[in-house]
């Protein structure tokens, strides 16, 4: 018998679960998290301990989780503004239904945004939330209707919205038919309520001191920021019970492959989504399957997320489309063991080139790649002399008043355009002058040298970038070599074309009719 294929996988959702607690240390931020569903997942199934992302940024980061390539083999799926996807790209929902006979379908966030929306899995055909989509505003839609319903009344009304899209998809499934499902809440995107850590989840922000990386100042307004953010890492969870109490209510539980992850790391917070360190790309990722995975283990090896879509091919019975360049992961998910399954996996390759359109001027984008391994993460910035987070329209100069302080709160293009409008954003550029805030503020927005090289053993918050040291030296070339023979090897543009196609329109330059976002 086939087994259905659920994925759950919330938009900018990083490593925030209370499972990764006992890796991270006793002051990590999952300490403070309870997550009993996203647990319960890697209890009973497997944990993967080293999971990144292909891309920090969600539409290139999706194109490459569908179509199991890297993110600059899916032409203009490898930017976010003006992304399209190209339909003879084969994609694992797809090709599940159209081979192995899967019934398929989503509610919420897959392929956005770009045109058209959510194509690679079928776009408005296979769509299922005709009880609607207030889950993805959640700390907002419960705040507002608090005074009426109270708190978790309120709450009660989102998790019944999705228990409502999950049912209707299971509903119009034929009988004993298998399916492949995607539950893509976008809560953990911004903006969110204010305050709503403490409010709705009794989160209390101070809780957060010294807890924070070391590159994020520790003061009330930044804590409070986060503990907003892991509130709604707390609703996805609850969403994540809702599908597995209807599987188990329908009795499809145990035939099912259940996989749980996110798109790239937290919004609107330096050094996070958007860029190539952990805290971008690191995301948690578990996945449950009785009878064929081993309940309990742990896994060392590196996985990008990418390897997911051969391995739902593989799941499905289907040959895996030869355009895959990914590596199906069902040899990690099946082996007896924990721990190092496969010697290779012992590194990822992830970068990223346009994010928002209009971040630098000439709507040029900030190219990079990195590669992950155990002990280093090394990066190359393609273009240092461009500002990373997107131009700082006067703000590089200290003499420049601040902008409105909710201004920069809500709205994203007001500076630096490429990191999420947020009250840590806005609280940093208004204390940028204050001496322990300006090197904080200049690893956050200022310029990068070409090559960075972090000693995670001795700098987990990567501080300290050894990529010029000389007692690094060794390390860096054969991290460079190392890095550079994928990027040739997978026919990475950065490498292979002179002049580059990221450099030019459709790529670069003011978005054409055909690149605007549907909706």
């Amino acid at each position: 018998m086939k087994p259905n294929i659920v994925f759950a996988f919330a938009d900018d959702w990083g490593r925030y679960a209370h499972v990764y607690a006992k890796h991270e240390g006793p002051s990590s931020l999952c300490e403070l998290l309870e997550t009993p569903n996203f647990d319960r997942v890697a209890h009973e199934g497997v944990l993967l301990k080293n999971a990144l992302v292909p891309a920090p940024t969600c539409t290139p980061c999706r194109s490459s989780i569908l179509s199991g390539q890297y993110f600059w083999q899916t032409g203009l799926g490898a930017i976010l503004v003006g992304a399209v996807w190209d339909e003879t790209i084969p994609t694992y929902p797809m090709e599940l239904e159209s081979k192995g006979g899967y019934f398929i379908g989503y509610q919420y966030k897959v392929w956005s945004p770009g045109r058209t929306a959510n194509a690679p899995i079928g776009a408005k055909r296979t769509r299922y939330q005709p009880a609607g989509y207030d889950f993805n505003q959640f700390s907002h839609w419960v705040t507002a209707n608090a005074p009426e319903l109270g708190i978790e009344a309120a709450k009660n009304v989102l998790y019944d919205e999705t228990r409502q899209n999950f049912r209707a998809f299971l509903d119009a499934r034929p009988d004993e038919q298998p399916f492949c499902y995607w539950w893509g809440p976008t809560n953990t995107h911004r903006t969110w309520e204010r305050g709503s850590g403490k409010a709705l989840w009794g989160i209390e922000p101070d809780s957060l001191e010294g807890r924070l990386p070391e590159f994020l100042p520790d003061v009330h307004e930044v804590r409070e920021d986060t503990a907003d953010y892991l509130g709604e890492c707390l609703a996805v969870d609850y969403g994540i019970g809702i599908l597995l109490e209807e599987l188990t209510a329908t009795g499809e539980l145990d035939n099912t492959l259940f996989v749980v992850s996110g798109d790239h790391g937290i919004p609107g917070m330096p050094r996070a989504k958007c860029n190539l360190y952990d805290i971008g790309c690191e995301v948690a990722l578990a996945a449950r399957w009785p009878g064929k995975i081993k309940a309990g283990r742990e896994v060392d090896d590196f996985v990008n997320l990418m390897d997911l879509a051969p391995t739902f091919c593989d799941a499905g019975g289907i040959d895996i489309p030869p355009s895959m360049t990914a590596k199906s992961i069902m040899p990690l998910l099946t082996s007896e063991v924990s721990g190092q399954v496969d010697a290779a996996r012992d590194f990822v390759v992830t970068g990223r080139e346009r994010h928002v359109h209009i971040a630098r001027e000439g709507m040029l984008p900030y190219p990079q790649r990195s590669l992950r391994t155990k002990d280093f993460l090394y990066i190359i910035n393609f273009e240092p002399d461009r500002w990373p987070m997107g131009d700082p329209k006067g703000l590089d100069d200290p003499a420049t008043p601040a902008p409105d302080y909710e201004d920069l709160a809500y709205r994203t293009m007001v500076a630096y355009p490429d990191l999420d409008a947020s009250p840590t954003k806005a609280w940093m550029i208004h204390h940028r002058q204050e001496q322990d805030v300006e090197p904080l503020y200049e690893l956050a927005f200022g310029k990068r040298p070409r090559e960075e090289l972090y000693d995670l053993n001795e700098d987990p918050d990567y501080m300290n970038n050894v990529a010029y040291d000389p007692a690094y030296a060794n390390v860096r070339q054969s991290l460079e070599e190392r890095l550079l023979s994928v990027l040739r090897n997978q026919n990475d543009p950065r490498l292979m074309e002179q002049p580059c196609r990221y450099e030019f329109e459709p790529y670069a330059g003011p978005l054409s009719e055909d690149q605007y976002p549907d909706g």
